[in-house]
């Protein structure tokens, strides 16, 4: 067998063999398949929401982890171990909600969430208090209840809408706990 005739062998049969590997590939993820299916399924919207509000209950998490640990103030106290408790279960069913439609959201606050995060880590005191209920509490807030105001009215998806509009009275109520908060740790703003 001369070079020439080796090489055009190896090729044929790896052109051969090509399309049995492709299929055997395909045919051990089909889960992956239909992730990419129910993916493809979820507008660009209804995706941006799952991201802005994963990122959104992280850094209530974050911000209030923090501020249980340099806190003094039981009022900040008890806000914040409230936010921990109940961003913590919406963003299970948050991600839950998302692996169904074949998406994976984000893990931690978006980037501007997380500099507001370390801007307040660094202060103490009552300028602490005000700083976490003001960007954190109020903040946050006022873009989750904006977020999820708008997704209950205008998500494409059924799931998504309904996952929003059950959890839209709760956020409205955690942006009034912390309006009345940031009163009580900076009555003069």
């Amino acid at each position: 067998m001369n070079l020439r005739t080796a090489i055009f062998s190896a090729l044929a049969c790896g052109t051969l063999a090509m399309p049995f590997a492709l299929s055997a590939q395909q045919s051990t993820t089909p889960g992956a398949t239909m992730q990419a299916a129910a993916a493809q399924k979820v507008s660009g919207d209804d995706k941006d929401f799952l991201e802005d509000a994963a990122q959104s209950g992280h850094a209530e998490i974050e911000g209030s982890k923090l501020a249980l640990r340099k806190t003094a103030n039981p009022d900040i106290k008890a806000f914040a171990e409230q936010m921990i408790a109940d961003h913590t279960k919406v963003g299970d069913e948050l991600t839950a909600l998302a692996k169904q439609k074949g998406y994976t959201p984000p893990t931690e606050p978006s980037l501007v969430q997380a500099t507001k995060i370390k801007a307040i880590s660094v202060m103490d005191g009552d300028s602490f208090d005000k700083s976490y209920a003001n960007q954190i509490g109020v903040s946050v807030h006022e873009d989750a209840v904006e977020l999820f105001q708008e997704t209950a009215n205008e998500a494409k998806d059924p799931d998504i809408k309904a996952f929003a509009a059950k959890h839209l009275p709760a956020l409205q109520q955690h942006l009034e706990l912390a309006r009345a908060l940031k009163q009580k740790v900076d009555p003069g703003s």
